[in-house]
């Protein structure tokens, strides 16, 4: 899951040497963090938010066919 964060990550901003994933695993569901630089987090939230829940989207379907629970929080 964290290698297709950072793929979906690395193709939207302008400075993908700067993109961090940090994964933290809980009881219920795997959370995922992702960092960006300052400059491009409007870049991958989109306009309302759009971008952001289509990442959201297909990390949960792709958690599901695993059978896991994953949640993606961009900081």
């Amino acid at each position: 899951m964290r290698r297709l964060i950072e793929f979906i990550a690395h193709n939207l901003v302008d400075y993908p040497d700067k993109v961090q994933v940090v994964e933290m695993a809980g009881p219920r569901a795997t959370l995922y963090r992702l960092r960006v630089d300052p400059s491009d987090v409007g870049r991958v939230i989109g306009k309302s938010g759009s971008v952001a829940n289509a990442m959201r989207t297909v990390l949960r379907v792709a958690a599901e066919k695993k059978g896991e629970r994953a949640v993606l929080e961009i900081d």
